[in-house]
C-alpha cells in the first residue's frame, strides 16, 4: 500500500494528468488511499500562489480567467484551475462540464481544469478544494485559480482560501452592488468591471472605487479598480500586473504566512464538520428508523431538540 502511494506521488510530481485526475477523484470520494496520499503531500508541499475569481453570473468570468491565464502562459508558468460550479442535488457532483467554458485553454498540456461541486456530501464546505490547490501545487503548477459561479456565502468561504481576490462584476449591475458590500466587497482585493463597452461603465468603475475606499482605512493595501472587455483583451494585463503587486504586497508585509495559516484553519474547520458528518451524522440518516422519528416530530409526539438529544448523547 504504501508503495502505491509513493507511485502516485511520485507520478503526480511528474505532472502526470491522467494521475492527478485519479489523484484528485480519489481525494474527493474519501478513499483510505486518497487520505493517505493527503497526509504526505501536506508535509512535504507549499502551496502555489491561490487566486480566486469570483463575481456575479454573466460578470464573464471565465473568458476573464482564459485571458490572464494566456498571459501567465507566454511566461512559461503552469495553471491549474478549479471551476467551482453549484451541486446538483441528484448527483452531488458539479452541473457545468470542466473544459466547455474555457475551450481556449483547454488542450495546452500546461494547464490543468478541473470542476468541483461547492458542496461537500452532507451539505459541508467541499474540503476537496484546498486538497486539489495542494495535488496542483505537487504538480508543479505556478498559479492555481479557483473560479466561482455566484456570490453567495458559499463563494465568499471558496475565496477566503485564495491569496488574492479578484471579485468582477458589470456595467449593468447597478444597485446591486450595494448588496455585494457585506460579502464579498469585503474580501476583495482586486476589482474588475467587465464588459467595458456597456454604457454607464465609467460610472460603475467609480462607484466602487467610492465603496473600496471606506474598506480598511487603516490597511496599506487599497483595492484598486479595473475596466476590462475580455471578449477584446483589453485591461487583463493590468489583472495580471496587479496580482503580482498584491503577491509583493504580502510577501513585503509577512501577510502571506498569516493568510496560509487561516486557510489550515478554515481547512481544519472543513476536516473536521466533514468527519463528524461521516462517522455521527450519516448512519443517523441512514438508519431505517430515522423516517419514525420524523413522523412522530410531525404528530407532535416529540419534538426536533429531545429528538436530537436523543440520538446524539454527547453529554
Amino acid at each position: 500500500m504504501t508503495n502505491d502511494i509513493e507511485k502516485l506521488y511520485a507520478e503526480i510530481q511528474k505532472g502526470n494528468e491522467n494521475i492527478i485526475a485519479q489523484a484528485i477523484s480519489m481525494v474527493e470520494d474519501g478513499t483510505k488511499n486518497g487520505l493517505k496520499l493527503m497526509k504526505k503531500i501536506y508535509k512535504n508541499v507549499e502551496p502555489a500562489y491561490m487566486v480566486g475569481i469570483s463575481g456575479p453570473p454573466g460578470s464573464g468570468k471565465s473568458t476573464l480567467t482564459q485571458r490572464i491565464v494566456q498571459l501567465w502562459r507566454k511566461q512559461n508558468k503552469k495553471v491549474g484551475i478549479i471551476a467551482i460550479d453549484p451541486t446538483s442535488h441528484f448527483s452531488g457532483g458539479a452541473l457545468l462540464g470542466d473544459r466547455v467554458r474555457m475551450n481556449e485553454i483547454s488542450t495546452d498540456p500546461n494547464v490543468f481544469i478541473r470542476s468541483m461541486a461547492t458542496r461537500g456530501s452532507l451539505g459541508g464546505l467541499n474540503s476537496s478544494i484546498y486538497d486539489t490547490v495542494l495535488i496542483f501545487s505537487l504538480a508543479g503548477f505556478d498559479y492555481i485559480i479557483i473560479e466561482t459561479v455566484g456570490v453567495g456565502q458559499n463563494e465568499i468561504d471558496i475565496v477566503k482560501l485564495a491569496d488574492t481576490t479578484v471579485f468582477v462584476t458589470v456595467p449593468e449591475a447597478g444597485d446591486e452592488i450595494q448588496a455585494y458590500k457585506a460579502g464579498l466587497m469585503e474580501v476583495g482585493d482586486i476589482f474588475v468591471v467587465n464588459k467595458s463597452d456597456r454604457p454607464n461603465s465609467q460610472q460603475m468603475v467609480l462607484t466602487i472605487e467610492q465603496l473600496v475606499s471606506f474598506k480598511d482605512e487603516d490597511k496599506e493595501w487599497k483595492p484598486p479598480v479595473i475596466s476590462t472587455n475580455a471578449l477584446k483583451n483589453k485591461g487583463i494585463s493590468d489583472i495580471k500586473d496587479w496580482i503580482t503587486k498584491h503577491h509583493d504586497y504580502l510577501l513585503d508585509n509577512k501577510l502571506l504566512k498569516e493568510n496560509r495559516k487561516q486557510v489550515i484553519k478554515a481547512q481544519m474547520i472543513n476536516l473536521m464538520e466533514k468527519t463528524l458528518n461521516e462517522k455521527y451524522i450519516k448512519p443517523i440518516l441512514e438508519d431505517e428508523k430515522f423516517p419514525e422519528h420524523i413522523e412522530q416530530i410531525y404528530d407532535k409526539k416529540k419534538d426536533p431538540y429531545s429528538t436530537v438529544e436523543e440520538l446524539m448523547p454527547f453529554d
